[in-house]
């Protein structure tokens, strides 16, 4: 039997911070990021990333020059990441990086120094007590595309404890992808929810129109949008027009997964009309389901009260009313 000998075991913390003291600092890297739409420079070392990550390591093989652009990633979720890797903790809160002046090296940091001036990237954190919810969707993003199965599974947790509590109609979109994309179902009923009750600001914003589709079909399938038949129809044809321009395929081919849902009995006759016109000039709806909606008016001919109901969605009218909202065709 191997003799295991004697384990001599140091203490956790120095060896935590000493490790941190590590992280964005160029005095002692090898590797340079450009990270961000802002191009912000992070500083690594190459053997320690390779070795604690698979992405890194085959990122970072040989002959691959520095400085090395990720512009996908925020900044501060990729320092997040770092931290996790150099320590195996990371501490979700905001960033503050202070940079040093370009070209600083040699002579020139060793001048810095004695001038007191910071000749490193010092990495610290704000004294917020509680993690930015948008830091927790980005890492939690970063974590999956880097394969840091630890962090993934840590980061979830996050995002129902932290970014429901703090859920705004700026966030709302970006949090139900990040659910839907991670297979997170309370977060993702929690968005629903939010949207039905900020219908109209929620459609209006930059995430709405970055969904994907799988995103957008249980926003369109909701029974409870506060919201107009015609103004989703609208906002599902902002959606299209920028999936499109994204994809570089016609608008009538991105929207084709999700029109279905678009309840076209519900609109007014003279806002079909208007619609069946804009669908000529723009397809967005395939014919056979306008023909259906205008089927579903001559059926309900004559009846004018519950042709004035048709106009808005189930979940915004009286509660007296739901008897004439069987209208999903």
């Amino acid at each position: 039997m191997e003799n295991p000998g004697l384990v001599v075991r140091g203490q956790a913390a120095p060896f935590s911070t000493a490790l941190r003291s590590l992280i964005n600092n160029p005095r002692y890297s090898d590797i340079c990021f450009v990270v961000g739409q802002e191009r912000q420079e992070v500083f690594a070392h190459r053997c320690l990333l390779a070795c604690r990550c698979n992405f890194f390591q085959r990122l970072l093989g040989p002959g691959i020059p520095s400085p090395v652009v990720l512009s996908t990633v925020p900044a501060e979720a990729f320092l997040a990441v770092l931290e996790f890797l150099y320590t195996n903790s990371v501490k979700l809160h905001r960033y503050s990086v202070s940079l040093p002046s370009r070209g600083l090296g040699g002579r020139e940091a060793e001048d810095a120094r004695g001038a007191g001036e910071t000749p490193f990237c010092s990495l610290n954190h704000s004294h917020s007590p509680h993690p930015d919810p948008v830091q927790v969707l980005e890492v939690l993003t970063a974590a999956v595309e880097y394969g840091l199965e630890e962090l993934r599974e840590f980061c979830p947790q996050l995002c129902l404890e932290f970014v429901v509590k703090v859920l705004d109609v700026e966030l709302v979109c970006e949090a139900l992808q990040v659910a839907v994309t991670f297979g997170l179902e309370p977060l993702q009923k929690r968005c629903i929810a939010f949207i039905e009750t900020h219908s109209q600001e929620a459609l209006r914003t930059r995430g709405f129109l970055e969904l994907s589709a799988t995103a957008l079909l249980p926003v369109l399938r909701s029974d409870k949008l506060c919201v107009d038949e015609a103004e989703l129809i609208q906002a599902a044809r902002s959606w299209a027009r920028v999936g499109a321009a994204v994809l570089e395929q016609p608008v009538a081919e991105v929207a084709a997964p999700v029109v279905r849902e678009l309840r076209l009995a519900l609109l007014a006759p003279a806002e079909l009309s208007a619609l069946e016109e804009q669908n000529r000039r723009e397809p967005l709806i395939p014919v056979e389901q306008i023909v259906e909606a205008w089927k579903c008016h001559a059926l309900r001919r004559g009846d004018a009260a519950r042709s004035a109901l048709c106009r808005r969605r189930r979940g915004t009218l009286p509660r007296d009313h739901h008897r004439f909202l069987d209208l999903r065709f």
